[in-house]
């Protein structure tokens, strides 16, 4: 399927593009070329961008981005092309005949200057100041091409106040070259659509409706706009300063629990390449910086399953046997971007979520009940800090609904942007740190826990559990090496249909919820795995219209491209081939566990032996396990 029939932007925000034949090698297929006096034979349709790329010819770009459709707006990538009268933008140029081009010519050069130099009169701020300092595309580019003064001036006083109403995202528009990656983002890969462009000319800037603060309108905060920044117009709500001062009062005990996915891509941010897992040196610099005690998020990743799992078994009991009016398919609750959007544009379905809170939010409660209990500390005094791929935890720690433990659960989010900053804060360069291990009682987990990181973890750590608690067969009998690659890949929507041949007995930990799985037997589970709210959106439709996605018994959503691992609080850039070095990294780590299986954690079963003693799902679980979430739809106030 090619780029131009999967976009999901509205008419206004879609490019001109020329489709790509199937078969370059057929006649006409192809156009021959010259570029820099070098002949070369193109694809019909490639852009001259494309085209140099593919034969190692850079071009600068700021408005341009693999994962985005062609904009051409910021002209930085401006090429000549032979008899025609005006420079060319490479990104929006495609090749349909015989054309000679140049990208180092004189004009090329003072003309790519002039537009850095236009850029920079507008943009307000000092570079040492900012935190894209070092891995802003603006600054390296003045870099590139001599920029040491301001031409055309400098602003000196900000026009815009910087917004950060948002837990999730702070706007600062003084930062803004009106590339509009923010706004093909928002519109093309989530499809919220928040922000635009507003007004023309030199008055023109990003905004949302009526100019509103970002907490007020439909954002779902997935942070998803900021990874695809070029500059510092958009960063995450950063509580690095209050987390310093608590680490600081002897009074509180730190804690810091460390999701999948940071562990996968913080080595980005110190110049190592993507697919690096540094989860041993991870935690000896957590520990270096001050935080008392060091957990696994896969610990409670391993909670989810078991009581997300049950939870949809109970629902399929209640909805086949006894023929209760019960909401399927289930939805998993694990992503607060997508929790958000299903409350916004499709309230009506929010009783087909899962009920179990996310793994960030059971170890907040936890944390301050089971853990308080058992070291004796006032569960005041405790201060809980999650390490996240994800802009959205912040505001999901945030929600009024996560006090259950009686405070509140999760004290703050760090993204993984954060965090490695931290470690440089300290004077710790990550890659030399020896590595140690979690610390107890949460320091085990297991490789389905591992895996919530990718798309499709979700759903393939659930059937490791749900095949043998089912079947009472391993796994691995059942899937090769325990990997159930039917729900692993990139692509948007991924749809397959497992039949259950024979059941076995029910578990111990489950019997209260269901006497036995005769009523499986023969039957054919239906799931699906989602990622990006654009392609919930399109299942989403195709429930409501009573298609195949309505048949489903368990549908995984994840709001951000790649899942966790392409969380709007990892390293900047991102691509898809980094996204896919992150995936890889996470599995082969999955691969390297001695336990791959939720219910094979020895201190899950613990933890249902000694503090969640009524089991999955029971009066306990529920209370501290377990939320709501608000009707909100599309009403801006």
């Amino acid at each position: 399927m090619s780029d131009k029939k999967i976009l999901r932007a509205p008419v206004s925000q879609k490019p001109l593009v020329v489709e790509k034949p199937e078969h370059p090698e057929h006649i006409g297929g192809s156009v021959s070329i010259e570029i820099n006096e070098k002949q070369v034979s193109v694809p019909l349709g490639t852009t001259i961008l494309e085209a140099c790329r593919q034969n190692q010819i850079h071009i600068p770009t700021l408005c341009h981005h693999d994962d985005l459709c062609v904009a051409g707006v910021c002209r930085i990538c401006v090429v000549e092309v032979e008899k025609m009268r005006t420079l060319q933008a490479a990104c929006a140029f495609p090749i349909t005949e015989p054309i000679k081009i140049k990208t180092t010519s004189n004009a090329v050069r003072r003309a790519r200057k002039h537009i850095l130099d236009l850029l920079l009169s507008e943009h307000y701020g000092e570079c040492y100041a900012c935190f894209r300092n070092n891995n802003c595309e603006l600054q390296s580019l003045a870099k590139e091409y001599g920029v040491d003064h301001y031409n055309f001036g400098h602003i000196e006083k900000s026009r815009y106040e910087v917004d950060k109403s948002s837990y999730s995202v702070v706007r600062d528009m003084d930062k803004c070259i009106l590339c509009k990656r923010c706004v093909r983002t928002c519109i093309d890969i989530q499809e919220v659509g928040v922000l635009e462009a507003i007004d023309r000319s030199n008055k023109t800037h990003i905004g949302t409706f009526w100019d509103k603060p970002l907490a007020d309108v439909i954002c779902i905060n997935c942070g998803q706009c900021i990874n695809r920044c070029p500059t510092g117009a958009l960063r995450a709500n950063d509580p690095r300063d209050e987390i310093w001062a608590v680490i600081d009062d002897p009074q509180k005990h730190v804690v810091i629990q460390t999701a999948p996915s940071p562990r996968a891509a913080i080595c980005e941010e110190f110049g190592m390449e993507p697919g690096t897992s540094l989860t041993g040196e991870m935690n000896t610099a957590m520990r270096r910086i001050g935080f008392d005690v060091v957990f696994d998020t896969n610990f409670t990743a391993d909670l989810t399953i078991i009581e997300e799992g049950t939870e949809l078994i109970s629902r399929l009991y209640k909805a086949l046997v006894k023929k209760e009016d019960i909401a399927v398919p289930q939805f998993t609750s694990c992503s607060p971007g997508w929790v958000k959007y299903l409350e916004h544009f499709y309230p009506e379905y929010i009783p087909n979520l899962s009920t179990a809170k996310s793994p960030q939010q059971m170890f907040g409660a936890l944390i301050k009940t089971y853990y308080a209990q058992k070291k004796g500390i006032d569960p005041k005094d405790l201060v809980t800090v999650a390490v996240m791929p994800c802009s959205a935890k912040k505001y999901e720690c945030n929600r009024p609904e996560m006090v259950d433990s009686g405070y509140k659960d999760v004290d703050y989010g760090l993204t993984t942007r954060e965090l490695a900053q931290m470690i440089k804060e300290a004077g710790i360069h990550l890659p030399e740190m020896p590595p140690s291990q979690f610390d107890d009682p949460f320091g085990d987990a297991s490789g389905a826990g591992l895996i919530f990181g990718a798309t499709g973890g979700v759903m393939e750590a659930a059937l490791r559990t749900v095949v043998e608690f089912v079947t009472g067969k391993k796994v691995e009998s059942v899937f090769a090496n325990a990997d159930i690659t039917q729900v692993r890949g990139f692509e948007g929507i991924r749809y397959a249909e497992l039949p259950i041949e024979e059941v076995g007995p029910v578990p111990e930990l489950i019997k209260h919820l269901v006497p036995d799985w005769n009523w499986l037997k023969g039957a054919t589970l239906k799931i699906a795995v989602v990622h990006g709210t654009a392609n919930a959106k399109k299942v989403m439709d195709d429930i409501k219209a009573g298609g195949k996605f309505s048949e489903c018994h368990f549908i995984e959503f994840m709001a951000c491209p790649g899942g966790c691992l392409g969380g709007g609080g990892q390293p900047i850039p991102t691509s898809p081939e980094i996204r896919k070095k992150r995936a890889k990294a996470i599995y082969d780590e999955d691969r390297s566990l001695p336990v791959r299986k939720s219910h094979e954690n020895r201190h899950i079963s613990e933890i249902y032996e000694l503090f969640l003693k009524d089991g999955p799902n029971g009066r306990l679980a529920h209370k501290l396990l377990h939320t709501h979430y608000e009707k909100r739809g599309k009403y801006i106030a």
